[in-house]
Formats: C-alpha cells, structure tokens, sequence
C-alpha cells in the first residue's frame, strides 16, 4: 500500500465509522495527465450518492487539513458496484453462496480463472463450485494463490 493510501484510509475511516459505513477499497492513480483517488464505501443495504457525497465533503476537509497530496487530483467517492472486489477475508466469507470471479497467481487444474459459486471459506481455501456444461465441478483454491477477486453478476 503507497503512503498515499494510507494516510487516506487513517483519515476516512473514523468518517466512515461514525457514518456507519465500510471501507471497500482505496485507489490513487494517474490516468494519463490527471491523478484520481478513488474511495469505495459500502453497507449492507449498499450506498446511496448522500452517502458518498456527504464522505466525499468530510474528508475533502481532513485532506486539506494533512494535505498528503503533492499534485492536483480528483476526488471520488462511490459504491463498489455489483462487482464489489473481495479483498481480505472478510469479503470472502461475506461472499460465501454468492456468484465470484476468481484469478490465480498461477493455473490450479490448468486454470488461472474461475467463476461460480463461492461454496467455502476457511481462511486458508477458497472452495469455488463452477458449472461446466451439465455437471458441476468443486475447485480448491489455497487462499494465498488469489490474485484478485470479485463478486460476479450472473445474467440468466
């Protein structure tokens, strides 16, 4: 994690704390001549643009209070989306009967992706039941061969 991000998330997370809300994931990069620091936040009802807004503004304070920033940057606050990213264990056993889209570090049964249905997770494997065809197949994945993960919509 860059300095950056982490001065971020020890300045955002009292806001979130108090608002309620959870810290999903923090990202500061340049797209192309500009530099974005995006703030993803959510619930369990999931987040509403109030909600995002009214973080944005409390921590836009805190920013230029500390001001850990050198270069100009936009600031956005949002929802992760459907697709939220499983980034710790928390997140996976939260996920746990829902739809995931897993890729590997290296090929597990010949595969470095998956996709299907988070069955299990002990904190040391991710057990994914994927469909192929007709039948369904279970896969173990050691936890620290995750590259990233996420959850998947499934459209039927």
């Amino acid at each position: 994690m860059s300095k950056v991000t982490e001065t971020v998330e020890e300045l955002v997370t009292p806001i979130l704390d108090e608002l309620k809300l959870e810290l999903v994931d923090i990202e500061y990069v340049k797209e192309g001549k500009d530099w974005f620091l995006r703030i993803f936040i959510d619930k369990e009802t999931g987040v509403d643009i109030e909600e995002c807004g009214l973080v944005s503004e409390q921590l836009s304070v805190k920013l230029d209070e500390v001001d850990p920033i050198p270069y100009n940057y936009f600031l956005e606050v949002s929802s992760p989306g459907a697709e939220r990213p499983l980034k710790n264990e928390k997140d996976f056993t939260k996920a746990i009967g829902k739809n995931v889209f897993i890729k590997t570090y290296e090929p597990i049964d010949g595969e470095k992706t998956f996709e299907g249905i988070l069955t299990q997770f002990d904190g040391q494997i991710v057990t994914v039941e994927i469909k192929i065809k007709t039948r369904k197949k279970t896969v173990e994945i050691p936890y620290e061969k995750v590259a990233n993960a996420r959850l998947a919509v499934v459209f039927s």
